[in-house]
Parts: structure tokens; C-alpha cells; sequence
């Protein structure tokens, strides 16, 4: 039961985590893409092109820029994946009448 308890609490850290990494990672995006486009609408290209141009140049530059926030938000993802994979096959288990389930 406490190792359950310890589990379900370091999920939820790495839970908040990974959704600070997400919210950090879309927002230095957002900025990015607005900054490009400040900077090509600065050389007196339209807005509107000066904003799609912005979000096709901003998509592989970001992979660079941004790469140990982007590798920090996969890792965190996978992470998150295993811990509901491991809930989920407990679950089962237990719906199943696995005595394994019911001692761990």
C-alpha cells in the first residue's frame, strides 16, 4: 500500500513536471515565432506572410535552439506513459483475480 502511495505521489511530481516543460516549450515557441516575425515585418514583408514564414523557419530552428526542453518534454512524456502502462496492467490484473496483483 505505501509503495502504491509512493508511486502515485512521484507521478504526480513528474506529472507537474512534465507540465511545466510543455507550457515552457510552447510558450519559448510562441515567442520565437513572434520574434521572427517582428523581425521579417521590421524588413517591410506583409504581416500575414511575415507570420507564415515565421512558423516555417521557426519549426526546425526550435529543434535546435530549444533541444534540451524538447528532450526533457519526451522524456517526461515516455516516462509518464510507463507509470499509466504499469497502473493500467494492474488494473487488469486485478480485474483478472491475479493473486500477484493482489500481494504487490
Amino acid at each position: 500500500m505505501q509503495e502504491q502511495q509512493e508511486s502515485e505521489t512521484t507521478a504526480r511530481g513528474a506529472k507537474s513536471t512534465l507540465a511545466r516543460d510543455i507550457a515552457l516549450y510552447t510558450v519559448a515557441r510562441f515567442a520565437m515565432v513572434i520574434l521572427v516575425a517582428a523581425l521579417l515585418m521590421l524588413a517591410q514583408v506583409p504581416a500575414l506572410v511575415a507570420l507564415a514564414v515565421s512558423v516555417v523557419v521557426v519549426m526546425p530552428l526550435s529543434l535546435l535552439v530549444f533541444g534540451k526542453l524538447r528532450r526533457r518534454v519526451a522524456t517526461g512524456m515516455a516516462e509518464r506513459a510507463e507509470v499509466r502502462k504499469a497502473h493500467r496492467e494492474e488494473l487488469l490484473a486485478q480485474l483478472r483475480g491475479d493473486r500477484a496483483a493482489d500481494a504487490g
